[in-house]
C-alpha cells in the first residue's frame, strides 16, 4: 500500500444491524496526514481500534442520524472522557442538525445534561457544507432518505484524489454531481425503493458520474454481496467491488488498488 495514497478501509458495512464478522457502516479515510471516522454505525468503533487508536482520529463525520450509522458515538463518548485516552481538545464531529442534543439526550442521566461538547467539537452540516482536515477537504451534499436530514460526502487530498460516498439515499442529481469524476465512489445499495440505491441504480449514478471505480456498500439483507456486484455491474462497465469488512481501497493518482486485511 502506497503510504502517500488516500485510502479508505471498510470498518463494517451490515445493514441494518451487525452480522457477526461485520459491522454496521463505518470506514477510516486516511491521507493528507490524518485519519477520519466516516460514520459510526454498530461495532465500527472496535473495528477501528485494529488501524488507530480513537484518540489518534481527526475528525468524524456522520451522514445521517440512524443507529447503524451512528450508534458507536455513544461509547466512544465514554472512552473519550472515562476511560484511558488523553484528549488535547474535543474531537472535530460533523453530523447532521441536532446530532449533540441526540447523544446528550441517550447520554444524560440526571438533572444536567452530558458534556457531549467536551468529547466532540460538534459541527452542523448542511447542503455544501466544507472542512478541511489536515490535508483533507470534506464537502457535504444533501440527499433523500426518507425525509430524515442526510448527507453524502466527497473527500479530496491535495493532489486531486478524490473518494464520494453516497451514505444512505436514493439516486438524485445532487449525488451524481458531487461523484463526478471521482477516482471511487462508495455506493450503497440496500435495495430499491425510497431513501435507498439497488445495486442496478448504484451502477447507473456510477455511470452517470463517471467514476473510474465503484464499490457497493450496505448491502441490503437477503441479497449476496455477489449479486450486489453482478447487479452492480450490468450497468457500469468498470470496475465493480464489494465493501468487505477489513477491504482496503487506495486512490494512487489515477489508479484504484484494492486489498483485504485478514483479522
Amino acid at each position: 500500500m502506497d503510504d502517500d495514497a488516500l485510502r479508505i478501509t471498510v470498518l463494517g458495512s451490515a445493514t441494518p444491524y451487525p452480522r457477526p464478522g461485520n459491522p454496521c457502516s463505518g470506514y477510516l479515510v486516511e491521507g493528507g496526514g490524518v485519519r477520519v471516522w466516516v460514520d459510526a454505525g454498530s461495532g465500527s468503533l472496535g473495528e477501528l481500534q485494529r488501524y488507530t487508536g480513537l484518540g489518534e482520529i481527526d475528525a468524524v463525520w456522520i451522514s445521517h442520524l440512524h443507529a447503524d450509522h451512528c450508534s458507536d458515538l455513544l461509547t466512544a463518548y465514554y472512552a473519550l472522557l472515562y476511560a484511558d485516552i488523553r484528549l488535547d481538545a474535543p474531537i472535530p464531529l460533523y453530523g447532521p442538525a441536532g446530532i449533540a442534543d441526540r447523544l446528550a439526550a441517550f447520554l444524560t442521566n440526571g438533572p444536567q445534561r452530558s458534556p457531549v461538547e467536551d468529547a466532540f467539537a460538534v459541527e452542523e452540516l448542511r447542503d455544501g457544507h466544507q472542512a478541511r482536515v489536515g490535508g483533507l477537504g470534506l464537502l457535504a451534499r444533501a440527499v433523500e432518505h426518507g425525509g430524515m436530514p442526510a448527507f453524502a460526502l466527497r473527500i479530496e487530498d491535495r493532489d486531486g484524489r478524490r473518494i464520494a460516498y453516497s451514505g444512505d439515499c436514493e439516486p438524485s442529481p445532487a449525488l451524481t454531481e458531487l461523484a463526478r469524476d471521482c477516482e471511487l465512489f462508495v455506493c450503497e445499495a440496500d435495495g430499491e425503493g425510497p431513501g435507498h440505491h439497488s445495486a442496478e441504480q448504484a451502477g447507473r449514478t456510477a455511470v452517470d458520474a463517471r467514476v473510474d471505480r465503484l464499490v457497493v456498500t450496505h448491502v441490503g439483507p437477503g441479497v449476496e454481496p455477489e449479486r450486489a456486484v453482478a447487479g452492480a455491474g450490468r450497468v457500469f462497465a468498470g470496475e465493480v467491488a464489494y465493501a468487505a469488512p477489513g477491504a482496503v481501497f487506495a486512490v494512487t493518482h489515477r489508479t484504484v488498488t484494492h486489498r483485504t486485511v485478514t483479522p
